[in-house]
This record gives C-alpha cells, sequence and structure tokens, in this order.
C-alpha cells in the first residue's frame, strides 16, 4: 500500500475543534485525577492497612473485635480506590473515544488536499469526459451474493447487489441522487495508466448532476485534482458503477441516513475509505459501531457520538484503523 506523504496546513474545522476541545476536557479531568493528594493518600492509607491485616486471615487472640476497626477503615477505602479507578477509566474512555473521533473526522475531511497520502493508481490521459452510451448498460447478468447482514432502520433492506434489478430495487427511495451526494464509484476500466482501474477499484467522487432527469444515469467527479492541478476528471455513468454513501446530513428516518444501512459485524468483509486517501479499500471489521461505543461512553457522549467501525485493511500489515461509518459499505464482489 505504497501512498505519498504529505502534511496538510488546512485549518481545523469546527467540528474538530469541538471534539479536540472535548479530549481536552477528558486529559484535564483524568490529569486531576492523577494530580489529586488525596487519591495517593488513600492508596498509602489501604496499604497500611492491609500490611496490619493479620496474616493468612487467622484472628488475633482478642477474636474478631480485635480486626473490626482495621475491617471498617479498609472497606471504605477499597470503596474510595475503586471509585477513584472508574473515574479513570471513564475519563482515559471518553479520551481516546473523542480522539478517535477528531482524527477520523481530520482523515475523512483532507481527501481534497493535494498534498496528502495517496494510494490512488497513477492517472492516465483520459478524456474528461467518459462517454456513456445512449442506452445506459443496465442489462448486466452478473449477480453478486453478500451474505445477509442485520441493519437497523426502516429502510434497512440496502443490499449493494451489482445486478441492476436488485440495486434499483434496494435503492429506489434514495433516488434521484442528488448533488453533491457522496458516493463510492467504480471507474470504466483502462482509465488509468496502462488500462491499471479493474474491478476492485472504487474511489470517492461526487454526484454533479442528473443526466436528463433519469435517475439511473449521473454525472460524478473525482474531488482529488489532477496532476497538472486541473479539476478532478468528471465521469458519466450509471447506477450499476456508484454505491451511495450514507448522507451525515439526511434526517434519521431517511433512507440515506446511516439508520437505513447494514450494520457490519466483527469478522465480516466491508469496503472502506482507506484513512488520507480518496480511495475504497477492501477491509475487514474488528469491531462494530456498538463495540467502539459501549453504552457508558455513549452515554457521556450523547447525541454527538459518531458511529464509527475499527477495521484491519487488506495487504495492510497488522494496522488497525477507525473509520467513520458513513465511510464503510458493503464489499461488492
Amino acid at each position: 500500500m505504497e501512498r505519498r506523504r504529505g502534511i496538510s496546513t488546512r485549518p481545523a474545522s469546527t467540528e474538530e475543534v469541538d471534539y479536540w476541545s472535548r479530549a481536552r476536557s477528558s486529559i484535564n479531568t483524568l490529569n486531576g485525577i492523577y494530580s489529586n493528594p488525596g487519591t495517593m493518600e488513600t492508596i498509602g492509607r489501604v496499604n497500611r492497612l492491609i500490611s496490619n491485616w493479620p496474616s493468612n486471615d487467622t484472628l488475633p487472640a482478642e477474636g474478631f473485635d480485635g480486626v473490626k476497626p482495621v475491617y471498617k477503615k479498609l472497606l471504605s477505602g477499597l470503596q474510595e480506590v475503586k471509585s477513584n479507578a472508574d473515574k479513570e477509566a471513564r475519563a482515559i474512555g471518553e479520551a481516546m473515544e473523542r480522539l478517535d473521533v477528531l482524527i477520523a473526522l481530520r482523515r475523512a475531511s483532507e481527501s481534497h488536499v493535494t498534498d496528502k497520502r495517496t494510494k490512488r493508481p497513477p492517472r492516465g490521459q483520459s478524456p474528461a469526459v467518459i462517454p456513456t452510451p445512449a442506452t445506459p448498460a443496465l442489462n448486466s447478468h452478473q449477480k453478486i451474493t453478500l451474505p445477509a447482514r442485520n441493519s437497523v432502520g426502516p429502510n434497512s433492506n440496502i443490499p449493494f447487489s451489482r445486478e441492476p434489478k436488485a440495486r434499483r430495487d434496494a435503492l429506489t427511495a434514495q433516488l434521484p441522487l442528488q448533488e453533491g451526494r457522496k458516493v463510492a464509484f467504480h471507474p470504466p476500466t483502462g482509465t488509468g495508466t496502462n488500462g491499471s482501474t479493474d474491478e476492485s477499484t472504487w474511489i470517492l467522487a461526487v454526484v454533479t448532476k442528473c443526466i436528463n432527469q433519469d435517475k439511473y444515469r449521473y454525472v460524478v467527479q473525482d474531488p482529488e485534482p489532477q496532476e497538472d492541478g486541473q479539476p478532478g476528471m468528471l465521469y458519466t455513468t450509471t447506477l450499476k458503477s456508484i454505491m451511495p454513501l450514507p448522507d451525515p446530513n439526511a434526517p434519521p428516518n431517511s433512507p440515506s441516513h446511516q439508520n437505513a444501512y447494514p450494520v457490519f459485524h466483527v469478522g465480516e468483509t466491508v469496503m472502506a475509505l482507506y484513512p488520507d486517501t480518496s480511495c475504497f479499500y477492501r477491509a475487514e471489521v474488528l469491531a462494530s459501531p456498538s463495540g467502539m461505543h459501549p453504552a457508558g461512553r455513549r452515554a457521556a457522549q450523547g447525541a454527538q457520538s459518531k458511529p464509527m467501525y475499527k477495521l484491519k485493511f487488506e495487504d495492510d500489515g497488522d494496522q488497525e484503523h477507525s473509520v467513520l461509518a458513513q465511510l464503510v459499505v458493503a464489499w461488492p464482489g
């Protein structure tokens, strides 16, 4: 997974600043717990009480009355130590989660920056717009069967089969795709250098136009500038080569919202946007949003929490990445 490395000077968004402020607050809370003199005093007191406890739990000659005062003080001290440890765990969990979200937001929003890491196959000198036949290529008999997945929401049956009728039926409620909608797009074979684009190549793209009000035909644009600095390439395409991504701005009951998309579980294969790039790659789910946001943490985050997956990408060693759920879809093959 070769990629160029660079440092972006893009200013932080309001949302990123907000999450950094939250993370800093959690870190300050944790620091306050550690720096509190009372915390170390309690631990020292508990250690002294333990040293005064009879060895092998043998009662002294005076019986239970001889250890009862130590027992009461020790119980109180241990409860205080446990309370402090719980506070530390919550503060650490909140700080880690908020930093994970901050990192994911930063990476997801940098796909349009020229000087960044990229895994994009080399571009060729193809025309800016790829011609589309007058009759949309929607009669393919190729069918890709994906395993059934649990999902949530009122419109949760989104099977990303490439069989035309199955795709139309699954996406009808979202059509026509609106201008500005982000999608995973499969470029035509041969648009890269030496025809490098193949069936496994999917890139991030943005819908710019619905062609002649035909809800199955679109113009999409690569948001990444070309090597000569010109705006990203435009492609005319059909629904067969498009996989709409969840719309983070859609209402919760919308068929375009994250709620209407499948929930992928540990061990499942997905397609996700590799951090700091504009390319999608095959990945294995290591943790689902429910695993990334346990009940306690979710309550702390409230409605601000963004669902995320922990993934391991193919051919990427043992690296693990946190990726926003809105950038994770079913693997189409």
